[in-house]
């Protein structure tokens, strides 16, 4: 494919073939794709024959109700799918009076957690919890999105539910199992996510996903579904857990702070962050390293009396409970034989800690790092 294409949708076949995540089409250089984490360029030419390229290839994506938003205000989110079920989270937007597009690919299929390489608590969580908050947070492109749809679709899988989800855009589309399961998309079936959590409160939900938390209001309708009896999933953008506990708290003002503790600490069943890391099996490609930390008995206290400096001990000393730290998980995935040592020093938040641990690691362990220094493999 070395001539401009007169369509979007053989880019998009090619991601699969390419095990690409993402799309980038940008005027001026050449369309590329994210495999393994890196973006890499095409040999296509690039954008610069017809400035309106882009704009021509992406058109009959734009959902047509929709269109006027981007003229509107710059920018827009949507989704799209294939006959083949692959569904992509598109955005779109203005630069320099020219339209840019990010493209996502959203695999048809819903992994499970021994595909995704998730620790068992994930499964734990999903068939033991009924009710009260689970918060999946990561950075953009983390795998958090795909890792709470493993956690919906085997709540969907195990339990006559009623499940709504509320999403901009949809991403996995959840066939309905055991579960009844509606899917509403912000902009086409609803305005916002506090109209949408509203509405669902008297739509009987057993359980509530949410694609993102953004704002105040949708926060606060999200705690008190949970508060009320309602299995609440959303995600957050954030680096760990403590972030996530603190990016709550920035959605209100100060004098409210021990109100929202209280409400916090009264749902709260797990907050789950996870990052990727590159995979010594290049058919794995990255794998998750996660931090759990649950809403137990002294973890709620601490919440609720300010004392979140004393998590991290808790998180550390908690193993048996399902509760992980990013260097607990990364010792794991050593031990396993998923990373090598050099990488995961690399995203280690403390090198000495993941050193103490990988002390008590042995044959796969020292198999890695006689590999790296050979300079073999990966």
């Amino acid at each position: 494919m070395s001539e401009m294409p007169q369509s979007i949708i053989p880019l998009l076949e090619k991601m699969e073939h390419l095990e690409a995540s993402d799309l980038h089409l940008k005027t001026g250089v050449p369309p590329a794709y994210r495999i393994a984490g890196e973006l890499r360029r095409t040999t296509l030419p690039t954008f610069l024959v017809n400035e309106r390229d882009i704009e021509r290839l992406m058109d009959p994506l734009i959902p047509p109700k929709r269109k006027h938003i981007f003229e509107e205000k710059g920018g827009l989110d949507f989704a799209y799918h294939l006959p083949n079920g692959d569904r992509f989270r598109v955005n779109i937007m203005r630069s320099c009076d020219q339209m840019h597009a990010a493209i996502r690919r959203v695999k048809g299929v819903i992994p499970g957690f021994e595909e995704l390489h998730l620790p068992p608590i994930y499964r734990k969580l999903a068939e033991e919890t009924f009710e009260g908050l689970v918060i999946v947070c990561g950075v953009t492109g983390c795998g958090k999105s795909t890792t709470q749809a493993a956690m919906i679709d085997h709540i969907n899988e195990q339990r006559a539910d009623n499940i709504i989800s509320i999403e901009d855009p949809i991403e996995y589309t959840f066939r309905p199992k055991r579960a009844y399961v509606s899917q509403r998309e912000i902009g086409l079936d609803v305005h916002t996510f506090a109209d949408a959590l509203r509405g669902a409160v008297r739509q009987d939900p057993d359980v509530v996903f949410i694609g993102e938390m953004r704002d105040r209001e949708t926060l606060m309708a999200a705690l008190q579904a949970a508060e009320t009896g309602h299995l609440v999933f959303c995600t957050l953008h954030t680096a760990d857990t403590m972030q996530a506990l603190g990016r709550i708290l920035e959605f209100f003002p100060p004098d409210q702070h021990a109100f929202i503790r209280s409400s916090l600490a009264n749902s709260l069943k797990a907050i789950c962050a996870q990052r990727l890391i590159p995979a010594i099996d290049e058919k794995i490609s990255r794998v998750p390293a996660t931090e759990v930390l649950l809403g137990e008995g002294i973890v709620k206290e601490k919440i609720r009396e300010a004392e979140d400096t004393d998590l991290p001990e808790i998180i550390a000393g908690s193993k048996e409970s399902g509760m992980r730290n990013f260097t607990m998980s990364l010792a794991e995935l050593i031990e396993k034989g998923y990373i090598y040592i050099d990488i995961a020093m690399e995203f280690a938040p403390n090198r000495e800690a993941l050193k103490g641990l990988l002390q008590g690691i042995k044959t796969s362990a020292q198999t890695l790092v006689h590999r790296v220094k050979r300079g073999g493999g990966g």
